[in-house]
Formats: structure tokens, C-alpha cells, sequence
């Protein structure tokens, strides 16, 4: 874990790799496949990075347990109806829930969401952070990729490049990431 990770109380996933990049009017989120417990690999081809929203205009990404993912997918996209479609609202009034309900707080996901405006990190404590730079990354391989698609930026003119690049750098350092990723593009 980071010290940004262990001084805001983020917890390090491990069984995943997620990154955002947005660069030039268009936002990337990419995903790894491998879920592992222990040190077994129980799926090489789960897909955690889905389209929610009306007409699929929000990516979401995630790392952590599966069902809790699934119910913060279900949440946001409530959320998202109900304030129609404004992403920012939606994920603060998501995070505010996370935090203070009793069932949500147990909750033990982290999550990047997008829409062709912005881009969030979204976690149970609350905060929903806009990653400086147009980058974020979370995950057990989140530190590697996040540092390549940093050193990339300014070398690779396209979003989905820079992400797949990552990605690889990502899984060939982390052992809880493989190279069969998701991408989903707005």
C-alpha cells in the first residue's frame, strides 16, 4: 500500500488492476480478468469494468469483492436516474450512502467511474477524487500501472494505447494481474 493509500485509510485490493486515462476528449477505463483467492487464480476472464447508465454512458470499474461491486453498480446506477444522469452528484450522493449506511459501510470495493466529462475514484470512506492529470489506477496492480501510463502520457497520443500499455506493465510485475482485460471506451 501507498502512503497516500495507508494515510487516507484506502485499502490495496489484491486480485485486480483498474486504470482511467482520459487524454484528447476521450476516457478509457481497462480492467484485468484474473480473480484469485489465496494464491490460486479461480478465473483468468472476470469482466469488472461494465457500461451502467441510460444507454450504457457511464464506464465503472472495480476492485474488491465481487457482490459488494455489484451492489455499488446497482447503487450508482439509482443514483445516476435520480439525479439524471450528472455523474458528479451521483457518485458524491453514492459516496455519502457508502459512509453512512450500516450495510453499505461493510461494503469492500473501490471504484473508478466516467462519463465523456469526468472521471472519479469513488471509495467507502467517502471521498470521490478526480485524479490529477486525467489518470487513476486501483487495484493490487493499480501503483504500476498508474506509474506507466504516467511515464506514457506523453509519448502515446491515444487513451486506449496508453490503458492497454499499463495494463501490460501491470501484469507482468503483479502476480493477482493477468493481461486479459476489459476496455470500454467513451
Amino acid at each position: 500500500m501507498n502512503d497516500y493509500a495507508a494515510s487516507h485509510g484506502l485499502i490495496q485490493w489484491h486480485g485486480t488492476t483498474i486504470i482511467g486515462v482520459k487524454k484528447d476528449g476521450k476516457t478509457v477505463i481497462a480492467g484485468d480478468g484474473q480473480v484469485s483467492m489465496g494464491n490460486t487464480v479461480m478465473r483468468p476472464n472476470a469482466r469488472k469494468v461494465r457500461r451502467i447508465g441510460e444507454g450504457g454512458n457511464v464506464i465503472v470499474g472495480f476492485a474488491g469483492a465481487t457482490a459488494d461491486a455489484f451492489t455499488l453498480f446497482e447503487r450508482l446506477e439509482k443514483k445516476l436516474e435520480q439525479y439524471r444522469g450528472q455523474l458528479m452528484r451521483a457518485a458524491v450522493e453514492l459516496a455519502k450512502d457508502w459512509r453512512t449506511d450500516k450495510y453499505l459501510r461493510n461494503l469492500e470495493a473501490l471504484m473508478i467511474v466516467a462519463d465523456a466529462e469526468t472521471m472519479l475514484v469513488l471509495t467507502g470512506n467517502g471521498d470521490v477524487l478526480e485524479p490529477e492529470g486525467g489518470i487513476a489506477a486501483i487495484g493490487s496492480g493499480g501503483n504500476y500501472a498508474l506509474a506507466a501510463a504516467k511515464a506514457l502520457v506523453d509519448y502515446e497520443a491515444d487513451a486506449e494505447t496508453i490503458a492497454r500499455k499499463a495494463m501490460k506493465v501491470a501484469a507482468d510485475i503483479c502476480i493477482y494481474t493477468n493481461d486479459q482485460v476489459t476496455l470500454e471506451t467513451i
